[in-house]
């Protein structure tokens, strides 16, 4: 593999992005993988999808509105039907967009082997999908969107072969059937084509987790008593837009007694001096994710909590250590707890608490780590994926709770962890600024819990030190 430095800038005196490549390479892999599959196309209406296969972008204010979708054929390279005036800027600034692959299909068994691809126009149009159905129906925008993708496959040749889909509004899945399209799910394809990441995504993806390392150190400084949760959520927005990113999808902002159990959505609430607080920080840096969690202590811990760090980091040491390619995600999740040991009744009501998930155009790729699944449906690591790797424990106290996400890239012989901002111990923010008569405040207190409980006053902690 390749090695590249990291700057958000294109410079001439080094290796960095090389986004020619990075076109080049994910419309292979995406080409390959259709080849491999039994359909005749893939129409793409989801962004990641578009994008990869595509590279072109409008926005990140349409991702929710399936407004525009692009076509990939066994016998061209993408066909992009664009919001508005965008088509016509695909037009002046995406160039590859007109480049047509003229080599011959080299999968033997593949319907067209030994062809040589035909140089027809492909490119970026005009065109709209349903608005979610905000257009009248009668309009009849779905049959037309129908005849563009109809006409386009049977230009080449596929109309009678199966068509990929990856997302699909009902009327235009009704419209392709009408019009003798036979329509299959396209969405494993195009997850197993991101599933291995090329050089130049795992430089960007690695570039999206050091911007989030700078807004960590930003909320560090900033978490004190009195702040609000979404004062921090807007802290670290302006922190990653400050740097470039191109989209802060979300941070969750979790403090006190909300964090357990996880409630995976932020609040006004008031961070109290003792507090737990944890944040899982999304944004996406040309694209390509993040998802990062951190948590803190706000001006000291009670024993419950730390030793809740102390076991959410055990299971995340335990695991990294297992990753390597040849493994499997179940290797991964048998060292995880069970649901019943998290205080949920099964595995689907404990979902996503001890989890991993691939990262790169968007969250929740390929492969999934889940005892839901991964325990009957293993998938094998392989070098050059990139994933995410989360553990929670809730404290004994029934007061606070600890989360730690690190993101991993799979190397020849292990892997490497993409997240540097420091997660080996319970961090303790807006600390060192209380004195007592006898000194500074310390960093863990037996009454911090709140709680008149054995497990809050501290007196397992120190019957476990005793011994």
């Amino acid at each position: 593999m390749s090695i590249a430095t990291r700057g958000n800038m294109g410079v001439d005196w080094e290796a960095r992005v090389d986004f020619g490549r990075l076109r080049e390479e994910r419309l292979a892999r995406l080409r390959a993988e259709l080849d491999r599959s039994e359909l005749g196309a893939l129409l793409a209406f989801d962004f990641g999808n578009i994008r990869y296969a595509s590279a072109t972008h409008i926005g990140t204010w349409a991702m929710d509105k399936l407004i525009r979708f692009c076509l990939i054929t066994r016998s061209s390279d993408p066909i992009v039907w664009d919001f508005g005036s965008a088509a016509k800027h695909h037009d002046l600034l995406n160039p590859w967009l007109h480049e047509t692959h003229m080599e011959a299909d080299a999968d033997p068994h593949a319907p067209h082997h030994g062809a040589k691809r035909p140089r027809l126009e492909t490119g970026a149009r005009a065109g709209i999908s349903t608005l979610r159905g905000a257009f009248p129906p009668a309009a009849g925008i779905a049959e037309e969107v129908a005849r563009k993708v109809t006409r386009e496959l049977e230009r080449f040749g596929l109309a009678r072969e199966p068509l990929g889909v990856d997302l699909i509004e009902l009327p235009i899945l009704f419209a392709l059937q009408a019009q003798g399209i036979t329509v299959v799910d396209g969405q494993q394809v195009f997850l197993e084509a991101r599933r291995i990441k090329t050089a130049d995504e795992i430089t960007l993806l690695t570039s999206a987790a050091s911007m989030v390392d700078a807004a960590y150190d930003r909320l560090y400084e900033f978490l004190r008593p009195g702040v609000r949760e979404n004062e921090c959520v807007g802290l670290v927005a302006k922190s990653l837009y400050d740097q470039g990113s191109e989209y802060v999808e979300g941070v969750n902002a979790i403090s006190g007694e909300r964090c357990a159990p996880h409630p995976h959505v932020y609040s006004d609430r008031a961070v109290r001096p003792g507090d737990p607080a944890f944040f899982d920080i999304l944004h996406s840096f040309n694209g390509y994710r993040t998802c990062y969690y951190r948590t803190f202590a706000v001006g000291s811990a009670s024993p419950a909590q730390r030793d809740a760090y102390k076991i959410a980091r055990e299971y995340m040491d335990v695991a990294i250590a297992a990753v390597r390619p040849g493994a499997t995600t179940a290797d991964i999740v048998s060292l995880w707890p069970k649901a019943q040991e998290v205080g949920f009744p099964d595995e689907e009501a404990a979902f996503a608490l001890q989890y991993g998930h691939g990262v790169g155009l968007s969250i929740w790729e390929k492969p999934i780590f889940s005892r839901l699944t991964s325990l009957d449906h293993p998938e094998v690591l392989e070098e050059g994926m990139v994933f995410a790797l989360e553990t929670y424990w809730p404290a004994a106290d029934g007061w606070g709770a600890a989360r730690i996400e690190e993101e991993l890239v799979v190397t020849a012989d292990g892997c490497e962890v993409i997240t540097k901002f420091p997660a080996e111990d319970l961090l303790v923010a807006g600390g060192g600024r209380y004195f007592t008569v006898n000194g500074p405040l310390p960093g863990i207190r037996d009454s911090q819990s709140h709680l008149n409980t054995p497990e809050g006053r501290g007196e397992a902690h120190r019957e476990k030190a005793a011994d």
